[in-house]
């Protein structure tokens, strides 16, 4: 965002949920500390909308979820506190498609094994959260991109295990499509996306601290 990194809450070995805030230039090679997040929890999601950031959800210093929802605005640094997500939960993601954020999926309390489905949509021109169809495989530690309209979810995990699916939300038809899976199953993994493809790296392949160095790309 206005060409910079912003780094957003987390943990902290021995130190727990954090909320610090940093942002990064990149055409001057330095760091920053920005105004610290009015709640303190790691596990969240972000998403950006007419240049704010909307940080929701997560799990805090108690271990137990939060239905915060902050935006911060860079060019004043500073919070505002908006709608509470209705389901607060951690460990989700979310996707910004015509002005509206996306909440999907996650975990209750931390807990894999307690993986849900919901999705949720919030916007903030009118301060409203609305329900939408759930996402058709229960899981956490998902990764999320937009692409051509529509919220591509991959991997996560549950107690089932770890997840190779791939499904796609598509507000305009307010439905869910499935896609081909993933080579590798994994969890706590990022997307990213580079022109019409997306780009999904790392992860754990088994449920709990694993870890991974996979990179496939996936072309709808």
């Amino acid at each position: 965002m206005n060409c910079k990194v912003y780094v957003i809450r987390g943990y902290i070995t021995g130190i727990g949920e954090v909320d610090t805030v940093y942002e990064y230039d990149p055409g001057m090679d330095k760091w920053s500390t920005k105004k610290t997040m009015p709640t303190a929890r790691g596990a969240l999601a972000v998403g950006i909308i007419g240049g704010k950031i909307f940080a929701i959800g997560g799990a805090g210093s108690n271990g137990k979820n939060t239905n915060a929802n902050e935006e911060y605005d860079a060019a004043q640094d500073r919070w505002t506190k908006r709608a509470s997500l209705p389901t607060p939960r951690d460990h989700h993601a979310i996707g910004v498609i015509d002005g509206k954020l996306y909440v999907i999926g996650g975990r209750l309390n931390g807990r894999h094994d307690r993986s849900i489905a919901d999705n949720e949509v919030y916007d903030p021109s009118t301060e409203r959260w609305t329900p939408r169809p759930a996402l058709p495989t229960v899981r956490s530690g998902i990764a999320a991109a937009t692409l051509n309209g529509r919220i591509f979810v991959f991997g996560g995990e549950s107690g089932r295990g770890t997840h190779r699916e791939v499904e796609s939300y598509d507000p305009t038809k307010n439905r869910w499509e499935r896609w081909a899976p993933m080579p590798t199953a994994r969890h706590g993994l990022g997307a990213a996306v580079i022109n019409q493809s997306i780009y999904v790296i790392s992860g754990g392949p088994q449920p709990g601290a694993t870890f991974s160095s996979a990179n496939e790309v996936f072309t709808p």
